[in-house]
């Protein structure tokens, strides 16, 4: 039943070619204006990190991008040096076997790594890959490469997302809870096929807004 529905929401003609060139130069000039007006909140972001916790002020790792090409995805760090990679690797070994790696409060995430992920500012440095042509503002979630093979391989369709740009902020992250478990991934896929069908400016619109609504009023979060 659930392999009807991926096909049946996939199901469509390629997009205008013009809403495509309109959403590449809102996504560049987007992240331009961004990244100049977030500059001083980057400068906050970086010298907290170094007050926060030893290492490298960037967390950068490898995600599938458009037609599955990897891209080095860069947020600001947030965990104590060495925590990200070995929480990851938990994650990638739990999701393909058994329940997903969490917890709650977790230990190796430092004080003001903590509030950079409260506020969502720890994402802010993926605006450099949006710049770059890399990813999109708008767009499924950027998944760890180590994952993508066993997703692909274990759920239907799963490669169709990639046929659009990976965003910052996507209309399964604004409908659907966090999760990163087998069946979650399954219930977000239908959200992002749904978004590559049905890409319109005006539904870019809608969940630039609904994100909004998320990070001023965090308890609302996806």
């Amino acid at each position: 039943v659930l392999v009807g529905r991926l096909i049946l929401v996939f199901h469509s003609t390629p997009q205008a070619s013009w809403a495509l060139l309109f959403k590449a130069i809102v996504d560049r000039v987007g992240a331009l204006i961004l990244l100049l007006f977030s500059l001083p909140i980057w400068l906050v972001a970086v010298i907290g990190i170094r007050f926060g916790s030893r290492g490298p002020v960037f967390f950068k790792q490898e995600r599938a991008g458009l037609y599955g090409k990897p891209f080095i995805m860069w947020k600001f760090r947030t965990m104590h040096q060495g925590a990200e990679s070995q929480r990851q690797e938990l994650e990638a070994h739990n999701e393909m076997e058994g329940p997903v790696f969490k917890i709650t409060n977790d230990p190796r995430i430092f004080a003001f790594g903590r509030w950079l992920r409260r506020t969502s500012i720890d994402e802010l440095p993926q605006l450099i890959n949006v710049f770059r042509g890399e990813r999109s503002l708008i767009g499924p979630r950027a998944e760890w490469d180590k994952l993508v093979a066993g997703y692909e391989a274990q759920i239907p369709c799963y490669h169709f997302r990639h046929l659009v740009k990976p965003g910052i902020t996507g209309w399964a992250q604004v409908n659907y809870p966090y999760g990163a478990s087998l069946d979650h991934n399954l219930r977000k896929l239908e959200y992002d096929l749904y978004y590559a069908k049905n890409y319109t400016p005006f539904l870019d619109l809608l969940i630039m807004l609904q994100t909004l609504r998320v990070i001023l009023w965090p308890e609302g979060a996806r």
